[in-house]
């Protein structure tokens, strides 16, 4: 078993270098450079600087031109809140929709830790599992890959709001926060809304290909990964009360509480969704500030 793991994370790490290194670092960046800039001073203009940089203001009030000094506050906390509660764990392929978060996450942890921000894990079930606080450095970034595939969680259901509650706990200062999760439970809208006023929030849904295919209406027989139930469930009825209950729709929830979200599956190149998620959230930002 020691093997099998040590396999899986050296086949991660391989596969997660190149395209942080060549692609995502940079992609990251551009989106998450975040609020993090502040004024630092005024200074005399000197040849070759960014004449964009004048402060008109100071130029109409001297005659002589001086331009605006910024610094970029590049030190933010990038917390990866993970589920790994047993639905996690289905797949009807050869990889199963943790597999899909594992590769995510990994990703994200290199790429923000090449833009020297300090990353923190956490893995939750129906109750936080465990809590690595947010760090720099290779080894740290290291620790936290290895946790990802080695952890075992001891409850099998699933507590968003806890989670999200437990963040609000750990934090003090404005972070970055992604949750990987395939939502499947209810009442999870309000904190959601809550940690989005507080930090820069992306939810990332998990979905296997198999649980886009629900067929459009009947009965179909449904079994509870998290509680072993079985039950038979009416399709028709079920998205008619998804549709009337905002809490246990995923993309209304995150449309009201006005944050950005995205779909990975086992089936899904990850790569690819999250340079297309940094895409996508830098040409907004470019229209928002006419950049």
């Amino acid at each position: 078993m020691h093997h099998l793991i040590e396999e899986k994370l050296r086949r991660l790490r391989i596969r997660c270098r190149r395209p942080v290194e060549h692609l995502l670092s940079g992609e990251y960046h551009s989106v998450f450079k975040g609020r993090g800039i502040e004024f630092d001073e005024l200074r005399k203009y000197e040849f070759g600087d960014d004449v964009r940089a004048i402060d008109w203001r100071s130029l109409a009030r001297s005659g002589e031109p001086y331009i605006r000094r910024y610094i970029e506050e590049r030190e933010q906390a990038f917390i990866l809140a993970i589920d790994i509660s047993a639905s996690e764990g289905f797949g009807s392929g050869e990889r199963r929709k943790l597999d899909a978060a594992h590769e995510t996450a990994a990703l994200l942890a290199w790429s923000a830790a090449r833009n020297n921000d300090r990353v923190g894990l956490l893995l939750f079930t129906s109750e936080v599992e465990l809590f690595i606080p947010p760090s720099r450095g290779r080894r740290h970034v290291l620790r936290i890959i290895s946790e990802l595939v080695e952890f075992t969680p001891k409850n099998r259901g699933t507590d968003i709001t806890a989670a999200i509650e437990f963040i609000g706990k750990v934090t003090s200062k404005r972070g970055i926060v992604f949750l990987v999760s395939d939502f499947l439970c209810d009442d999870y809208g309000e904190s959601i809304k809550v940690l989005a006023r507080r930090h820069d929030f992306t939810a990332v849904r998990v979905v296997d290909p198999a649980e886009r295919k629900i067929p459009a209406g009947g009965l179909i027989e449904m079994r509870d990964a998290e509680t072993g139930l079985q039950r038979l469930i009416d399709a028709d009825i079920s998205r008619e009360l998804n549709a009337a209950n905002p809490g246990s729709d995923f993309q209304g929830v995150c449309q009201e509480a006005e944050i950005d979200w995205f779909e990975i599956g086992p089936d899904v190149d990850c790569v690819e969704a999250l340079s297309s998620y940094f895409r996508a959230r830098h040409r907004r930002i470019a229209d928002e500030t006419g950049g």
